[in-house]
């Protein structure tokens, strides 16, 4: 039974989720608090968070943020009453999956977090003893282990980010469009916008970077969209 963690400072928000959470099969937990909310995530290991955005005594920017720099590659969808797009780029920057807003229906929410735990269903089956390594110059993709290096530096990637990655890598000098990403890596029923790739691309440009990436190897196709080289 997969688990889940509900952040949630309203409490008849709170109530209804963890009760049709239960009547759907799953694992419901609750925090009405930030540091509540981030001490359950440390202590239950969740399969999936539904993470409001603002709580009392610490905003779910911040758990999001400081989740993603531990390491922790929980999926989370962002909960929350605000609307505007700079909002929902802010939980995507944050290393959110997804993003619903209040009010929500509840079949919509079912189908959101099956869809998100879907996604994170990674099959630990390999075939005979040898890892698979998708190389592109100095750059290393490990696709069982989940590890990437440029130049023989490690580059920690969250779930999404990686999955992104491999995908190019394998179709390399391929150019998708952001709809096509979206279908391919993310999942053809997922609901969010393609400003999610670009938040993804960012990202991966950015680590790959820092580690030593001097060629860039994701490229923009201006009006098309993005190709490994």
């Amino acid at each position: 039974m997969k688990k889940i963690l509900v952040i949630e400072d309203e409490p008849n928000i709170r109530e209804l989720v963890l009760y049709n959470l239960k009547t759907n099969g799953y694992d419901g937990i609750a925090a009405e608090d930030g540091i509540m909310g981030i001490t359950m995530v440390h202590r239950e290991n969740p399969d999936l968070i539904l993470l409001d955005l603002m709580l009392p005594e610490k905003s779910g920017y911040e758990i999001c943020r400081e989740l993603r720099a531990e390491g922790d590659d929980t999926p989370i969808i962002m909960v929350t009453a605000k609307t505007e797009e700079i909002d929902k780029v802010m939980g995507l920057e944050c290393g959110a999956d997804d993003y619903i807003s209040k009010p929500f229906g509840i079949r919509e929410l079912m189908a959101r977090i099956k869809a998100v735990l879907r996604r994170y269903e990674v099959t630990s089956d390999t075939e005979g003893d040898k890892d698979t390594v998708l190389a592109v110059a100095d750059l290393n993709i490990n696709v069982e282990r989940h590890e990437v290096s440029v130049g023989g530096i490690l580059v920690e990637l969250t779930f999404k980010e990686f999955e992104l990655l491999r995908y190019l890598a394998e179709n390399r000098g391929r150019v998708f469009t952001r709809d096509q990403l979206l279908n391919n890596v993310w999942g053809i029923d997922y609901a969010g916008e393609t400003r999610t790739v670009d938040v993804h691309i960012r990202h991966l440009r950015q680590k790959l970077s820092e580690a030593g990436d001097n060629e860039q190897f994701i490229e923009t196709i201006r009006g098309k969209g993005y190709k490994m080289k």
